[in-house]
């Protein structure tokens, strides 16, 4: 199960995506983001999805292994479906017991589900693509104004940074400790709710442990090498924008005015 979590996990292979400024990545996902909220119909879903298709395509990472991801959130995606199905006040389609499904709730969670599901797939396909020392590099080039404020640019990026380095770390670790437990009889599958929350106890807490261990374990390495924070810092990697990266913001530009044009046009199925 933990396996199926791609956020934070690097993909190495060759690509267009790869090969772009990580800055205009981050700044790629922030406006891909903003357009799923921006856009209200579902010919604007179907331009949002097929420009993350286009994405992934030039990301030459296998959508399998993308879409896998999408099992970590299933139970999260169902839950606000229900929600939004069951308690959104409209028309009445019809009723189960007392729970009543309105056709405004059922465009809401249907809505729901589709933002929700782009939103995970694009966030993932930044992080696919894009090394962890790249994306401290490009937070604290993009934060650099906030320096003039005092703002701690370079310690934020880097402890955004470990974080993300941290998820396929403690998912493997997970991996590890519910295969031991498992073999000391310990049931992870059972169906009765108060068994299985008992069944965590022997997870979480070798879990925390050994996150513990870790972060105290870096924190030493961290010290023993004299790190005092970004204070006279030098790249080895300086960021540079090319040509491509140009490109790239004209075609972000393009996309995000087509879904602002979208929105302004009132269309027959806009939910």
């Amino acid at each position: 199960m933990f396996k199926d979590i791609t956020l934070g996990q690097y993909y190495q292979t060759d690509s267009l995506l790869h090969r772009l400024d990580p800055r205009v990545k981050i700044v790629g996902t922030l406006v891909y983001i903003i357009s799923l909220f921006v856009v209200n119909s579902f010919i604007g879903y179907a331009v949002c999805a097929v420009f993350l298709i286009a994405m992934i395509k030039l990301s030459n990472v296998p959508v399998g292994y993308i879409v896998r991801g999408m099992k970590a959130i299933l139970i999260l995606l169902l839950i606000t479906m229900a929600f939004n199905l069951f308690l959104t006040p409209g028309e009445e389609l019809f009723r189960i017991a007392f729970l009543k499904i309105t056709k405004q709730g059922l465009a809401f969670a249907v809505k729901m589900a589709i933002r929700l599901s782009l939103l995970v797939i694009g966030s993932s396909l930044m992080t696919l693509t894009t090394t962890p020392n790249q994306l401290t590099d490009a937070i604290e080039n993009l934060l650099n104004p906030l320096k003039r404020v005092r703002v701690p640019v370079h310690e934020i990026a880097m402890m955004m940074s470990i974080a993300l380095r941290f998820i396929p770390i403690l998912m493997e670790e997970t991996d590890k400790i519910m295969k031991a437990q498992i073999a000391r009889g310990a049931d992870f599958e059972s169906k009765n709710l108060i068994k299985k929350i008992k069944s965590l106890v022997p997870l979480l807490v070798p879990l925390f442990i050994s996150a513990f261990r870790r972060a105290n374990d870096l924190a030493m390495a961290m010290e023993a090498r004299c790190y005092r924070g970004g204070a006279g810092r030098t790249k080895m990697k300086p960021l540079v924008y090319k040509g491509r990266d140009q490109g790239a913001y004209f075609v972000l530009l393009a996309y995000f005015a087509v879904c602002v044009l979208l929105r302004l046009i009132r269309l027959p199925i806009s939910i």
